[in-house]
């Protein structure tokens, strides 16, 4: 399978075969082998190319969850080894905040120092695929939109305020209206590694009469910092993520909308948890709760957001 995984990578022997430091023969042998117990072909290999069949697409889907499977017996195996009691696989999706997540962590440590807890970032809709497949116990995410047999409850929310590079004019303003930051360009997060953010921010967005120029969308807010350093563009984000990317050429300054919020959601099965789960979940709930009534609208809802 490891094989298949970098051959599907390059999708060409020679550079597949240097990576795995083997020779041709061997990884060819082994393809087949792999082709002959999946009763199907893999991989059309001609002259000039070498590409996935549909039946390589759908396996190349499933192998990754499969390393990620053996993974976590590995490490559970050599958690038991080193005196630890149980693991926790807890997915990250959506950049969450790092301050929040840092305490939490500290305080696990302190209460549940036998349980090993196991960060995995992920994309949001891998994150809820592991969640299905037990590869996960809970997960952090800024969307509730998570789909039947998945639990999303609030666990904490940040103010949203502007990444602004340094001797910008909106500097003047002590709280910036949102109205004046769409008269600049923004940069965003990408809406396949940040789905959950992007969903808050759209949903945002959608609340005001003005389109927003959006000149560009990446894949983390540590670039994201770097492009409003550089004068790019300007950003919204929680004022942790700002100080967290410690760019000196940015201010945080936060919106004179100020009941607009991210909303970090912990996601987990809907069935009864473990109780080192469970334990996990209540430490959760002792982190700051989203206010209602300070918080925007969920996105799906057709409420409209305060101005």
């Amino acid at each position: 399978m490891r094989c298949f995984l970098v051959l599907a990578e390059e999708l060409h022997f020679a550079r597949a075969a240097d990576r795995l430091h083997i020779d041709q023969s061997p990884l060819s042998r082994t393809i087949k082998e792999l082709e002959e117990d999946l009763g199907a072909l893999l991989f059309v290999r001609n002259t000039r190319s070498t590409r996935l069949t549909r039946a390589g697409k759908v396996f190349l889907e499933h192998a990754p969850r499969v390393f990620a499977a053996l993974d976590q017996a590995r490490t559970s195996v050599q958690a038991v080894a080193a005196g630890f009691r149980g693991q926790l696989c807890i997915a990250l999706s959506d950049g969450i905040t790092p301050s929040r997540l840092a305490s939490l962590m500290a305080l696990s440590r302190q209460e549940a120092p036998d349980v090993t807890i196991r960060l995995s970032e992920v994309p949001l809709s891998q994150q809820i695929k592991g969640l299905h497949e037990g590869l996960y116990d809970a997960g952090f995410a800024q969307s509730a939109d998570v789909g039947d047999g998945i639990l999303a409850t609030p666990a904490w929310s940040d103010a949203v305020h502007v990444a602004v590079p340094a001797r910008h004019p909106l500097l003047a303003y002590e709280r910036i209206p949102l109205a004046e930051v769409l008269r600049y360009p923004l940069v965003m997060g990408d809406s396949h590694f940040c789905e959950g953010y992007c969903r808050h921010i759209d949903h945002i967005l959608r609340g005001v009469d003005q389109e927003p120029m959006v000149v560009e969308r990446v894949k983390s807010f540590d670039l994201m910092m770097v492009m409003v350093a550089s004068g790019f563009a300007l950003a919204l984000a929680s004022a942790s993520h700002i100080a967290a990317s410690r760019e000196p050429g940015v201010v945080a300054r936060p919106l004179k909308e100020s009941s607009l919020r991210l909303i970090t959601y912990l996601l987990r099965q809907d069935a009864e948890p473990s109780e080192s789960l469970k334990r996990f979940v209540e430490r959760v709930n002792t982190l700051e709760s989203p206010d209602s009534a300070t918080c925007t609208t969920p996105p799906g809802s057709s409420e409209g957001i305060e101005p």
